[in-house]
């Protein structure tokens, strides 16, 4: 994002920017308008892709390809280890190159692979396409988050966040709904139903793909639908929200990230999360099957959850942002997960255990939105950020491994659940940790301002030391 003279215009939308609060609000419906709906659609898309092996597995795939053993949960591991190392490679490479055209290009080859899947015909061949899907759909989830915080303040990232990543939850609901559709094409041009929803799927992708290069904007400084007074307005706003730290493309940046212990305080915290979002997107179906009801209801099923975990994950991102907190929300909602685990861990009834289910999703679901938008909001500069949100996400996503080899032992499945209890256990532990560090920082920061008497008119003198700045302060 370039940045633009401080004329006389600027100083004005300064001004405008600290002490008209509705301007504020308007120009930022305006942004939500215009990015939100998009980028949501994207994920949705790409949470389905790489979900939809669950809904095919017991849509007959598992017999189809003799998925016996751990055959399946190598498919559904194998898929996160390319993901995860293309992660940062792709933020750097969205920052060098424009997202309208980067996120799309990416899109349609993962649309491309997901599309070629139905035509897998051994386990063998799964394994090499999930292994590519991961490749592919690597930059997107954060790449999109990454640009979202080119174009909002910290303060209002959390609710904004939350909205994109509902898409995951919708895409969980709508997966199963879809996945029941499509299985009644069993036998149509000579495939089964779970290949139909491979191909279907695939090709939804690459269609919404091609309206990207057209619909998708790339930074404020040439954002169409803004007129120029808003688009200095945001440009304003968001440079007294970074202290003016650099915005430019240096490789010391990368290694402030790479350096930097609170990044890796950060990656435990979402590995935490994660490993039991995946497990829920890859497990639900077959959990509910082994309640004891058929495979179609099984499908059907498994949407509530998705769904309630959908509108609490925008719910708490709206308060975390009114709030301004993340920690405490982070660690509430694991809270509220790690005790659905726990009834599905100790209970054997299928109302209790789909109670159970309900809960953990509903809980572990919102805290993804809140800890992307704390790890964003406590990385200053925006290469620092792009980096350190790719490594949350990249690291992070590592846990889907584990995910995929931890529900081994039906109808209880007790290693999973206790194995997930674990990791949520760990980002409370982790989450009160960084609270603690951040506003220890904090408050050393402000007593060394105080000291030397450095004021915000001295912010041009640690424009390169991002989130290091004594002018900086970390959200709690």
């Amino acid at each position: 994002m370039s940045s633009l003279p401080r004329d006389s215009t600027e100083s004005r939308i300064e001004k405008d920017t600290e002490l008209d609060p509705a301007e504020r609000a308007r120009v930022l419906r305006k942004l939500d308008v215009h990015l939100l709906p998009f980028v949501s659609l994207l994920y949705l898309l790409s949470f389905l892709d790489r979900a939809n092996v669950g809904n095919a597995k017991i849509a007959g795939m598992s017999k189809d390809l003799h998925l016996v053993g751990y055959r399946y949960n190598i498919a559904a591991a194998v898929f996160f280890i390319l993901y995860s190392f293309a992660e940062i490679p792709s933020n750097i490479a969205l920052k060098l190159f424009r997202p309208s055209r980067w996120i799309p290009s990416i899109m349609i080859a993962w649309g491309l692979v997901m599309t070629l899947m139905c035509l897998v015909k051994s386990y063998q061949g799964l394994v090499i396409a999930r292994l590519f899907l991961g490749l592919t759909e690597s930059g997107l989830f954060p790449g999109v988050t990454y640009y979202i915080s080119l174009w909002y303040p910290r303060a209002d990232r959390s609710m904004r966040i939350a909205i994109f990543f509902s898409a995951a939850t919708f895409a969980g609901a709508f997966g199963g709904i879809l996945a029941y559709v499509i299985e009644q094409m069993e036998g149509i041009a000579g495939l089964h139903g779970w290949q139909w929803i491979f191909c279907l799927e695939g090709i939804a992708t690459i269609l919404v793909a091609c309206t990207a290069f057209f619909f998708m904007y790339d930074y404020p400084d040439t954002a169409s639908f803004l007129t120029d007074a808003e688009r200095h307005y945001v440009i304003e706003l968001l440079r007294q929200d970074s202290n003016s730290l650099s915005t430019e493309y240096r490789f010391q940046f990368v290694l402030q990230a790479l350096r930097d212990y609170k990044s890796y305080v950060q990656v435990g915290i979402y590995i935490g999360l994660l490993v039991p979002v995946y497990a829920i997107a890859l497990f639900t179906p077959t959990i509910i099957n082994e309640l004891g009801y058929s495979a179609a209801n099984a499908q059907l099923l498994s949407v509530p959850p998705f769904v309630c975990g959908c509108i609490f994950t925008i719910l708490v991102g709206i308060i975390s942002d009114k709030h301004k907190l993340r920690g405490p929300y982070v660690i509430g909602g694991a809270l509220v997960s790690l005790v659905g685990y726990i009834i599905l861990y100790t209970q054997s009834s299928a109302a209790a255990s789909y109670a159970g289910a309900v809960l953990a999703t509903v809980g572990v679901y919102p805290t993804i939105a809140v800890d992307l938008a704390w790890t964003s909001s406590n990385a200053g500069g925006d290469t620092k950020r792009g980096v350190v949100l790719a490594m949350v996400i990249g690291i992070g996503n590592l846990g889907g491994i584990c995910s995929s080899f931890i529900y081994i032992d039906p109808p209880r499945f007790h290693t999973g659940h206790g194995t997930i209890m674990g990791f949520l256990t760990l980002s409370i532990l982790l989450s009160l940790f960084g609270m603690w560090d951040y506003n220890r920082i904090n408050k050393e920061k402000e007593s060394l301002c105080r000291e030397q008497g450095i004021t915000d008119d001295r912010r041009d003198e640690f424009v390169n030391m991002g989130d290091a700045s004594p002018l900086y302060r970390y959200t709690i």
